[in-house]
């Protein structure tokens, strides 16, 4: 069996959540129908919504079901562009972004003339508070931040981001889709007030164990945003169309259990990865950690000087290791790492990288088999480096 290090692209679904849907994708009719198995259809929908508003402490009208964190990423920040004030057309976008929310950035710089305010990372891929607060004003239409970066691991300091927006009266959008399941998450305790500050916050349920094409948007009430498509007036007018009833009900069962055990996987997350990075550091002397110390506590990422790779995640594979060279997002595609360049490095540093990312299933075998490859693959694409 393979062992599988790639838990930050999609981790298995948990019994609960599978349970759960398929409990559920059997049963239920139109939750927007008026006879008695819709309202029974709405019932499960809504005790749903309630759990995952538990889970990540917000009320339950705040939460919107999305077919993901994509759509999530594109309904905050679309919808906050299309409902701003006519003196605002600046976006504050962080260098190191996930492609979602760079790619829907781009999108409003160029057919809706959005002008792209950036902000530096520090050389462990953090967003400085100070730094953010400076690129705010009374320009700015909205800002948007990583809770932790989903490459490097490192985590932001969402609550003082949130107070800058706050005090610069910008809505904050936080891309929690990393964070979910591995850091606790309160959206209570970072909702800003008057349609500024943390006003939007990301989440996605193929990151905790529930099914894939799945997620949410937590919405503040005082939140200012329009619908991406329209159809019906479900989800606060936000989000057209019928609900995925099923995907809800396995989201929430995924959220409920993840909460319950939480604390309990992230330690068994972090004492994994701390085993495999002081194993790496040993096979291969020349090899980098990046990212802050405080990080997810399942994330590794490494940088490997002089091999490619694409190279190392190749030879990894033949060897039944599965990892990744960044976001999933951009698998396929032979581009270095923008989070790497962001942090300060080179081209070469960013196509030298690879993200081991480690999750509740994960076993010390996995580990072993990293550790038992990992110095023979760097040898062998170190020397195809030299080849080439």
């Amino acid at each position: 069996m393979s062992a599988y290090l790639d838990h930050a692209a999609a981790t298995p679904m948990r019994p609960e959540a599978r349970e759960a849907w398929i409990a559920a994708v059997g049963e239920l009719a139109n939750p927007s129908s008026i006879h008695g198995a819709g309202q029974h259809a709405r019932r499960v929908l809504e005790d749903a919504r309630e759990a995952v508003a538990r889970v990540v402490d917000a009320d339950p009208i705040e939460v919107v079901f999305t077919s993901g964190g994509t759509e999530s990423i594109n309904l905050a920040l679309k919808g906050a562009w299309w409902s701003r004030a006519a003196d605002r057309d600046v976006v504050v976008l962080p260098d190191g972004e996930h492609h979602a929310t760079m790619d829907t950035v781009e999108w409003l710089r160029t057919a809706q003339d959005a002008k792209v305010r950036a902000v530096a990372l520090t050389g462990q891929g953090r967003i400085e508070p100070a730094t953010f607060a400076a690129a705010l004003g009374p320009d700015v239409v909205l800002a948007t931040a990583l809770w932790a970066n989903n490459e490097v691991g490192t985590v932001n300091p969402v609550a003082d981001l949130g107070a800058a927006a706050q005090e610069a009266g910008v809505p904050l959008h936080l891309d929690a889709v990393a964070a979910f399941g591995h850091l606790p998450l309160s959206f209570a305790r970072l909702r800003g007030e008057r349609g500024a500050g943390v006003v939007a916050l990301s989440v996605s349920a193929h990151k905790i164990g529930g099914p894939p094409a799945t997620g949410a948007l937590v919405v503040s009430r005082s939140a200012r945003l329009a619908a991406l498509h329209h159809g019906g007036a479900a989800q606060r007018d936000l989000r057209a169309g019928t609900q995925d009833v099923a995907g809800a009900v396995a989201f929430a069962a995924a959220a409920e259990t993840m909460a319950a055990q939480r604390e309990t996987e992230a330690a068994h997350d972090a004492a994994l990865r701390d085993r495999l990075r002081a194993g790496i550091l040993a096979a291969v002397p020349d090899a980098q950690v990046l990212g802050a110390e405080e990080r997810l506590p399942g994330n590794l990422h490494v940088l490997f000087p002089g091999a490619s790779g694409e190279s190392l995640l190749y030879l990894l594979d033949r060897a039944d290791v599965a990892v990744s060279t960044g976001s999933a997002c951009t698998a396929g595609i032979a581009e270095p790492s923008h989070v790497v360049r962001a942090m300060g490095r080179d081209e070469r540093d960013a196509r030298s990288v690879l993200r081991f990312s480690l999750g509740r299933t994960s076993t010390n075998d996995d580990v072993d088999a990293v550790l038992a490859n990992i110095a023979s693959a760097y040898a062998a694409a170190t020397g195809a480096a030299r080849r080439s």
